[in-house]
């Protein structure tokens, strides 16, 4: 028995609900920044729109931080 190479649509009334796709996270120079690993941080330049990279001051260091920003949050 082989599958079906048709597409399967879930109905919008299912309880088995499809995961869609999380959002891009944006970052803009001057946002207030908090990273899992490095703490606090302020956004100071911005690589093609936020979408490839940001770079951030957490005070002590500065890092260059990529997609995906798992670890990194706006506040």
């Amino acid at each position: 028995m082989t599958k079906s190479a048709a597409v399967r649509w879930p109905l919008p009334t299912s309880p088995f609900k499809v995961r869609g796709q999380a959002p891009l996270k944006r970052f803009a120079v001057g946002d207030r920044v908090t990273h899992d690993r490095y703490g606090l941080g302020r956004a100071i330049g911005v690589e093609g729109d936020g979408d490839i990279a940001v770079l951030v001051d957490f005070g002590s260091r500065q890092e260059r931080i990529t997609q995906p920003y798992a670890a990194m949050f706006k506040l």
